[in-house]
């Protein structure tokens, strides 16, 4: 079984801006992070069939005056299998502590996209301590978990042979753009590189079986029980949602907004769920400003409404 990505394989690129490449010896097995700059720490999570390499045009807004952390989820855009680990939603979140855990990081600003965005309501979930903001993109949440336009990955992960037609298909660029692949998830073309760092892992055997352990533990149970604590946590959280996302509805985010205590929305615009690949500037400065309001708050800040609905297209 081939259960790593050769270093020189287009598969395993990562970009430069990320940072330093560590590799964090835990008990699942080795976690790759991306480590930049210093100060108040940053951590970045990605979902299913990305890696770090999504938060490329993001890091180095930050990695100034932040400590930027990346973590290289075994979400199926992996370098390296790991077959020993719980790779349900709840394995995951426990990779993302771990690896908090590791660095001595503390609290940190917790940031999400897609179904790292579940994982990281489930790190908030099991422990609220370590989070002390969270940003929340586009992402899984509630019942919506995972959206059903992906029922087929589910699918394709049970039935023997399929994954891995699936994943000779995606060796083909055009193939990527369909509505399947990453057609709806980003609205513009991803960068060559970045997209053979997605779609290639998942041809390799021990690669291919990570991911299809992972598909099948997607569960909307994980999410429902996660929203049970949003009402008890206080710290503040961004919602730099995608408006007009096909997989996660705006009505999502606006739910969240009711039900996290400290919730504010910004709408990002003419972006898919990947809206760090469609709209890196708009989240830079949501998050930018979200960061800047936490440490200079107002003695009496103004009320306002939680969120301003999206304009009309």
């Amino acid at each position: 079984m081939t259960n790593t990505i050769s270093p020189q394989s287009p598969a395993a690129w990562r970009d430069p801006a990320l940072g330093a490449r560590r590799e964090l010896a835990l008990p699942q097995g080795t976690l790759p992070v991306f480590d930049s700059g210093s100060g108040d720490p940053i951590v970045f999570v990605h979902g299913l069939l990305v890696n770090a390499n999504l938060w490329r045009k993001i890091i180095p807004a930050f990695s100034g005056e932040y400590r930027c952390v990346a973590i290289d989820l075994p979400f199926g855009s992996h370098t390296a299998a790991m077959p020993d680990a719980d790779l349900t939603p709840p394995g995951l979140a426990a990779l993302v502590i771990a690896a908090i855990e590791a660095l001595d990081l503390g609290p940190v600003t917790l940031v999400g996209n897609d179904s790292g965005g579940a994982v990281s309501q489930l790190v908030l979930a099991a422990r609220p301590d370590l989070v002390a903001r969270l940003v929340l993109t586009s992402c899984d949440a509630y019942e919506n978990f995972p959206p059903s336009f992906f029922d087929y990955l589910g699918l394709a992960a049970r039935t023997p042979g399929a994954l891995t037609s699936l994943a000779a298909t995606m060796r083909l660029r055009p193939v990527r753009r369909l509505p399947i692949a990453y057609g709806w998830l980003a609205r513009r073309p991803i960068d060559r590189a970045a997209s053979d760092s997605y779609a290639l892992p998942v041809g390799a055997k021990g690669i291919r079986a990570d991911v299809r352990r992972a598909i099948t533990g997607l569960d909307r149970r994980y999410t429902l029980s996660a929203a049970r604590t949003f009402a008890d946590f206080k710290n503040p959280v961004l919602l730099a949602w995608s408006a007009g996302d096909r997989f996660f509805p705006e009505r999502y985010a606006e739910r969240m907004a009711v039900d996290f205590p400290d919730a504010r929305i910004e709408w990002i615009h003419d972006s898919g769920t990947f809206s760090p690949e469609d709209q890196p500037e708009q989240l830079i400065r949501a998050i930018r400003v979200f960061l800047n309001d936490q440490k200079s708050p107002p003695s009496n800040p103004p009320k306002s409404p939680k969120s301003v609905p999206p304009p009309k297209s």
